[in-house]
């Protein structure tokens, strides 16, 4: 064992300890982070123009801080990017992460001094985590990837850098991981993906790669360029050392399948759940289900139940006041200066002693055309029974409505790249849509109704959601394809992209 791994072991028992403590009473943690939050920004201009001298308990924060989304702090943002301090937070910030939603335009979310740490330790204690339950540290001995965006920066007039949040962190990374680091930075700052994808392939052939870290399907995309490179039946046969898998942005039970046969075995993993607004959660445990909530790293928070958020008086729900099995939506307030901000996340806890939760969809990604209310977490686990049942693995889908066929009933439209097609393509889409009906009793009572037909899955050409994500610049880095959607701009988009009946 290299005293890096020894020492790793130490470290991970003492910080277990902690956030197994910290877990337990997380009420009191989340009580001392709002007051912490709020006196220390009664001098800032938003505390001043929401009254935060006088804010002592949750209910006086409820009264004076209303929900909400980017565009409502932008005028206070706009303040702190010309070089006003003391704005939404003490100070200036230190950085701020530029990013791109695919409900919304460019954002500038801040991170400040004090933020910092929870995205650079949270990270750090998923691992730490790991090894402290499990006793396995030998990937700290390996190389280790985490693909991301570029970690360079650009600077606004008044000098506060901005960049993508990994390109951020990336900057923050310990001396002692740096050492281990891969790709080079170069190569990390490669700004078109495909080519990226490929350098880093070719850097990272006959290293001793130990963990390999990002959103799934941007990994699946490497290691299906290595398998070509190098013409190896799978990754195991080229990173034999690889005992790790570190992922987040995206539910990876869909993908299971697909990386356990790309891989040649199944791989130890640890789930993420990072947001350029905070590092929300991440697996604390392999024997538990859900991601433990950051209850002690400088957000508080509150929940209000999805199917009332739009609601006048919709309640607000701190952490000692939230159910197991609700899906409720995630509100943030943090010491980067976001005040009751709506992430836009749903999220479902399946632990209350120590919190843990499941990230459920997104809010404005759903299928509702017809009063249904389908989210990510029902179409992913149809999805899942149904490669499954056929034995075929996924690369992408995505659900839309079709309100106006040609002929006959309305109906849900799968768009599905698979690595195979399935022999029988209607046993696939009617054990989809039974399911999907398991799950949902509005969706089941439009169709047993005959409101709705079946749903109908179009199967399209590989590459189909890449080329989408190409053509609109989101290729690669941290995103996403919506997996749901309320209309159909991104479904007629992947419309050339089928394959013929």
């Amino acid at each position: 064992m290299s005293a890096k791994s020894w020492a790793s072991k130490i470290l991970a028992r003492q910080v277990l300890k902690k956030i197994r403590r910290e877990s337990v009473d997380a009420v009191k943690c989340q009580q001392n982070v709002f007051h912490t939050l709020i006196c220390d920004a009664r001098q800032t201009a938003f505390g001043r123009d929401h009254s935060f001298q006088d804010i002592e308990t949750h209910q006086e924060f409820v009264s004076a801080v209303q929900i909400r989304e980017y565009e409502a702090f932008e005028s206070y943002i706009d303040r702190w990017k010309q070089g006003e301090s003391d704005v939404l937070w003490k100070g200036k910030p230190l950085y701020f992460c530029k990013t791109s939603g695919t409900t919304s335009g460019t954002k500038y979310i801040p991170l400040t001094r004090e933020s910092l740490p929870n995205h650079i330790n949270s990270a750090r204690n998923a691992l730490l985590c790991y090894i402290g339950e499990t006793n396995q540290s030998a990937f700290v001995d390996g190389k280790m990837i985490f693909l991301q965006g570029s970690p360079e920066l650009s600077h606004l007039p008044s000098g506060i850098p901005y960049g993508r949040l990994s390109g951020i962190v990336a900057n923050h990374v310990p001396s002692y991981l740096q050492r281990n680091r891969m790709p080079s930075y170069a190569t990390n700052c490669i700004e078109d993906w495909e080519t990226k994808v490929n350098v880093i392939a070719d850097e990272t052939i006959g290293q001793p790669m130990s963990l390999i870290s990002g959103i799934p399907n941007w990994v699946q995309m490497y290691f299906e360029i290595l398998l070509k490179k190098t013409g190896k039946q799978n990754i195991r046969e080229i990173f034999p050392d690889f005992n790790l898998f570190v992922y987040g942005g995206v539910n990876f039970e869909p993908y299971r399948m697909k990386f356990k046969e790309l891989i040649g075995a199944d791989i130890p993993s640890i789930e993420l759940y990072p947001a350029s607004e905070g590092f929300i959660a991440y697996q604390d445990s392999r024997e538990s289900d859900g991601l433990l909530l950051n209850v002690n790293s400088g957000i508080f928070f509150e929940f209000v139940e999805a199917d009332q958020l739009n609601q006048i008086g919709a309640k607000r729900l701190t952490i000692g006041e939230v159910r197991t099995g609700v899906n409720y939506a995630i509100i943030l307030s943090t010491n980067a200066g976001l005040w009751s901000y709506l992430i836009g996340d749903t999220v479902r806890f399946v632990s209350l002693s120590p919190p843990r939760i499941k990230v459920t969809g997104r809010i404005k990604h759903y299928t509702s055309a017809f009063g249904e209310h389908v989210i990510a977490e029902e179409v992913e686990s149809a999805m899942r029974v149904a490669c499954t049942s056929q034995g075929i693995h996924i690369s992408e889908f995505h659900v839309a409505p079709q309100v106006n066929p040609n002929d006959g009933l309305p109906y849900h439209e799968w768009f599905v790249e698979t690595d195979q097609l399935p022999d029988d393509k209607k046993t696939f889409a009617s054990i989809l849509d039974n399911k999907l009906q398991e799950q949902n009793v509005y969706y089941k009572d439009l169709i047993t109704g005959h409101v709705l037909k079946p749903a109908v899955v179009r199967f399209v050409k590989p590459g189909t959601f890449n080329a989408y994500m190409k053509a609109n610049g989101k290729l690669g880095g941290q995103n996403k394809v919506p997996r749901l959607a309320n209309d159909r701009k991104i479904a007629e988009s992947l419309v050339g992209g089928m394959i013929a009946e």
